[in-house]
C-alpha cells in the first residue's frame, strides 16, 4: 500500500500514524490494513475514574440530599463534581492519545459531536461517554434508544420533565433536527407527537433509565404517519425506516472522515448500504476500503480539530502535561473543550476551527509543547466563570520533557527530513513554506519536525 495512502488512511480512522508503523503497514495491502485497524478497536474499554467520594451523590437524589445535609454540603458536592467534570476532560484526552483502540476513540470522538450532550454530573457523564464509547462502531438504532436513556441527555434536553400533562418539546426536536433526519423531512406536529412519544422517560439516582408510567401518555399517537399508543422505541424504529435518516448520518460521517465537500455519488452508495441495516462498523469499512476514498481530492484537505492537532503532535513526539489545567488551557485557546460543547449543535468544525488568533496559536502550539515557548494570545470561547484560574500567567509556561526529546531520538533521529516531511505533511507544501523550511535544513531533526509541524500545511489531514 502506498506511503501516502497510508498515513491518509491513519489520519482519518486515528490521529497518524508513527514511522515505525509506517512501515511494516506498507508491506501489507489495503484490506489488510484496514482489517488490523477494524481488529484492534474490536474490545471495548471504558473510561475508568475514581469516584469513590461521591457515593451519596450516586444513591441520593440531589434534592433529598440537600434536605438531609443542607444546602451548603450540597453546594460543596455539586462543585466538586463539576471540578471532576474537568478530570474527566484531562483523562479521556490522555485515552484518546494513548489508546489501542484507535478507530473506536477516533468514532468516540465524532459520535460526541453528533449526540451533544453537556452535564456536571461526573457519574452520569462518565456513563454518557462510555455510552458512546461501547455503541460507536455497533447498530446505529441501539445506539440512539441507549443515548436517549442515558440520565446526561434526559437532563440534557429536559426529557426528564417531560410529561403527559405538559410535554416538552426539547428532546424530541433535537432528535428529529440534529440526531436522525435534519430540518425539512418532518413537521411541527411530527414533534409534538414524538414528544408525546417520550413522556414519562427519566432514572434512578443511580443512573438506571427509568419511566414514570403515571406520567407516560398512553393515548394514540400519528408519527411521521404511523398511527398508534407510540412510545419513544416506536419512535425510533420509524425514523429509521425513513431514507433521509441513514443520508443525515451518512453526510456527518462523509464530512468528518473523507472531504468537507460532499461527492453526491459516493454519499448515496453510503446511504444504500447503511440504509440496509444501520451498521456502523460496516459502513466505516467501506469507506476506508472504497478506491475513491484515497483520491488526490480528499486528501489533505481536511483542517484537523483542535482535539486532532494536540493529539496528533503527542502522537508524534510524546509529552507529558504537568498540569491538567494546561491541557484545558490549549483546548480554551483554540476553542473546543471537550465535554463543553458551545451549545447543542456541537462544533461546526472545519473552517470554523480557523480564526487569526486561533490560526497564530495553533502555528505556535509545536514550539509551545516541545520548545518552551511562551503564549500571549487571548483565549477563545465560553467557559464557566470561575475558568480565569485555569489560565492565568503561570500557566502559560510549558516545558518540554525530556522523555519526549528522547522518544525523538530514539524515533526519528536517523530519519532523513525529505521521508520526515513526507509522514508529517500530507498537502502540496505552498512555495513560500518550502523557502522556509530550507532555512532549518541544517538544524537538528527534533528541531526540524517542530518547524514543519508549525506551518499551515500541517493543519490539514
Amino acid at each position: 500500500m502506498k506511503q501516502r495512502h497510508l498515513i491518509h488512511l491513519h489520519w482519518r480512522s486515528g490521529f497518524g500514524i508513527k514511522p515505525s508503523s509506517l512501515q511494516s503497514a506498507k508491506a501489507l495491502n489495503k484490506k489488510k490494513n484496514v482489517n488490523s485497524i477494524f481488529e484492534s478497536s474490536k474490545k471495548i474499554e471504558p473510561i475508568l475514574i475514581d469516584l469513590s467520594e461521591f457515593d451519596d451523590f450516586l444513591k441520593t437524589p440531589y434534592q433529598k440530599y440537600k434536605k438531609i445535609h443542607g444546602a451548603d454540603a450540597a453546594t460543596k458536592l455539586r462543585q466538586k463534581s463539576q471540578k471532576k467534570v474537568r478530570e474527566l476532560n484531562f483523562v479521556w484526552l490522555k485515552k484518546i492519545s494513548s489508546s489501542q483502540c484507535v478507530l473506536r476513540e477516533k468514532m468516540t470522538l465524532f459520535w460526541a459531536n453528533v449526540f451533544v450532550c453537556r452535564d456536571n454530573h461526573i457519574f452520569h457523564m462518565v456513563q454518557f461517554n462510555n455510552c458512546l464509547r461501547t455503541h460507536a462502531l455497533g447498530n446505529f438504532g441501539n445506539f440512539v434508544k441507549a443515548i436517549a436513556r442515558t440520565p446526561s441527555m434526559l437532563k440534557y434536553l429536559n426529557n426528564n420533565r417531560n410529561i403527559k400533562s405538559k410535554p416538552n418539546e426539547n428532546f424530541a426536536r433535537e432528535l428529529l433536527e440534529l440526531f436522525t433526519l435534519g430540518l425539512g423531512n418532518y413537521s411541527e406536529q411530527d414533534v409534538k407527537e414524538a414528544a408525546r412519544a417520550f413522556t414519562g422517560w427519566s432514572f434512578k439516582a443511580n443512573g438506571d433509565f427509568i419511566i414514570r408510567t403515571n406520567k407516560h401518555d398512553e393515548n394514540l399517537k400519528t408519527f411521521l404517519g404511523v398511527s398508534g399508543n407510540l412510545d419513544g422505541d416506536d419512535v425510533i424504529d420509524i425514523l429509521l425506516k425513513q431514507r433521509e435518516c441513514a443520508e443525515f448520518i451518512c453526510k456527518k460521517i462523509y464530512t468528518y472522515f473523507v472531504n468537507p465537500v460532499i461527492d453526491p455519488s459516493h454519499l448515496k452508495e453510503l446511504t444504500a448500504l447503511f440504509y440496509k441495516d444501520y451498521n456502523i462498523e460496516k459502513l466505516m469499512r467501506h469507506v476506508f476500503s472504497s478506491d475513491w476514498f484515497y483520491d488526490e481530492k480528499n486528501i489533505g484537505v481536511k483542517i484537523k480539530s483542535p482535539v486532532e492537532l494536540m493529539v496528533g503532535i503527542n502522537k508524534t513526539v510524546p509529552s507529558v502535561f504537568k498540569k491538567q489545567s494546561q491541557v484545558t488551557y490549549l483546548q480554551k485557546m483554540m476553542g473546543q473543550i471537550l465535554l463543553y460543547p458551545v451549545n447543542v449543535s456541537g462544533w461546526k468544525g472545519d473552517r470554523y476551527w480557523i480564526d487569526s488568533n486561533s490560526l497564530m496559536f495553533r502555528l505556535k502550539l509545536p514550539s509551545v509543547l516541545l520548545n518552551n515557548a511562551k503564549i500571549s494570545l487571548k483565549p477563545k470561547g465560553e467557559f464557566e466563570d470561575d475558568f480565569g484560574n485555569f489560565y492565568n500567567q503561570k500557566n502559560q509556561n510549558f516545558t518540554v520533557s525530556d522523555k519526549a526529546r528522547a522518544y525523538f531520538e530514539t524515533h526519528y533521529s536517523k530519519t532523513p527530513f525529505k521521508r520526515l516531511k513526507a509522514i508529517l505533511v500530507l498537502p502540496k507544501l505552498d512555495e513560500d513554506t518550502k523557502e522556509m523550511l530550507k532555512i532549518y535544513q541544517n538544524q537538528n531533526a527534533f528541531q526540524y519536525c517542530i518547524q514543519l509541524m508549525s506551518i499551515p500545511e500541517y493543519q490539514l489531514c
